[in-house]
């Protein structure tokens, strides 16, 4: 029988949404399941801030009854206003190795995206740099982190195929660690702090973090970010959302933040326990046991494996060696937990800068992802 393309316009079947992707990738021992929370608070339109400019649309492919596959359809004003664009983006797509059902989401999206004037589709991406974003085209024999998409080799085929081409490309590393600080980053380090009068300042909690620095813990992160790929400037809702949802849950060892001479946050960089054997145990809910495999993850003492989140530095301290603060911070963090592997977030393929300074460690590029894009005609 024909696919059949549904909207997705209730709780219930939001749930359905969600399930589709971990029922699909339930035997592959790659694939992280997302947090069940996380994905329903971002299609609350009541929870999300990112919905006071922005519009989507989720879809689902059914044959025979079953379901085949889905797709999100967003758009983001103020990022497309950002940019001068008019983009509908598609992201949270799945679907089985068949095109003719990748297509018809495909297509969902596309006729969506046209009705509310918008020219070109482009993914997959999310509504935000928060979400997952870029389809995994090498690396598929390596596990996936929380923060990151995995998806099934056969993916790419049917995006060449349905006439989409590249637009950027994202690429990942694995590092190794040292045994103990580099003496030349070290060196490095004490350098950087006395010629632009910084320093770390290490705080214990999300409380003292935002006692002493309120919000702009995310105005550096939304000054850093500004002229990379998709990005759209966070307001003020976003950046306490995204505050309060992820600060109670960081191990503060491994938070470094670094401070000017006025006490103004000029960088930072954090980092968490990989917990995706914790996801994968309980399928990303938390209840009814889940909340203890996570919980246990992330207060471990001791671990193996570490995903480094982001770091960011203010655009006036670019460029004068302010990472080298971050990583002198954190490997003795790394020694003192028996970290073995750490994983990085992706890092755009033109972000030479940010490349660079894996130099100090043993490292390789292990994964590439990608986002396409196709005029709407």
């Amino acid at each position: 029988m024909a696919v059949e393309i549904r909207e997705i316009n209730d709780r219930k079947g939001l749930k359905r949404f969600i399930d589709f992707a971990n029922d699909l990738y339930k035997d592959c021992p790659y694939y992280c399941p997302p947090l069940y929370f996380d994905e329903l608070n971002v299609f609350d339109r009541k929870k999300n801030p990112v919905m006071e400019f922005s519009d989507y649309q989720l879809f689902m492919a059914y044959r025979d009854g079953k379901a085949v596959g889905r797709i999100a359809a967003l758009i983001n004003e103020k990022a497309n206003e950002a940019w001068n664009v008019k983009h509908v983006r598609f992201g949270w797509m799945d679907f089985i190795d068949d095109y003719e059902v990748s297509a018809a989401l495909l297509d969902a999206v596309r006729d969506w995206g046209k009705a509310r004037g918008m020219d070109a589709m482009n993914g997959p991406v999310g509504f935000t740099d928060w979400d997952h974003e870029g389809l995994l085209i090498e690396g598929y024999e390596y596990v996936a982190p929380l923060a990151s998409l995995y998806n099934y080799p056969y993916y790419v085929e049917h995006m060449e195929r349905y006439g989409l081409k590249k637009e950027i490309d994202w690429i990942e590393y694995q590092i190794t660690p040292p045994t103990e600080v580099p003496e030349r980053l070290a060196r490095m380090a004490e350098i950087v702090k006395e010629r632009s009068h910084v320093r770390v300042d290490k705080v214990k909690n999300s409380r003292e973090l935002v006692r002493k620095y309120g919000i702009s813990f995310m105005d550096v992160l939304d000054e850093a970010y500004q002229k990379l790929y998709n990005f759209q400037p966070m307001t003020p809702r976003q950046k306490a959302y995204y505050r309060d949802i992820y600060f109670p849950i960081i191990n503060f060892d491994f938070v470094t933040i670094i401070v000017n001479e006025k006490d103004e946050i000029v960088g930072v960089g954090l980092g968490m326990p990989d917990i995706s054997d914790a996801c994968r145990k309980c399928g990303g809910k938390l209840f009814p046991f889940g909340w203890y495999h996570i919980l246990k993850a992330l207060k471990a003492k001791k671990m193996e494996h570490f995903d480094l989140l982001l770091v960011a530095v203010r655009p006036d301290y670019q460029d004068k060696g302010i990472n080298s603060l971050f990583f002198a911070d954190q490997i003795p963090y790394f020694i003192q937990y028996g970290i073995k592997r750490v994983e990085t977030t992706s890092i755009l393929e033109t972000n030479t800068k940010n490349q660079q300074q894996w130099s100090y460690f043993e490292h390789k590029q292990h994964k590439r992802r990608r986002a396409y894009i196709k005029p709407i005609e």
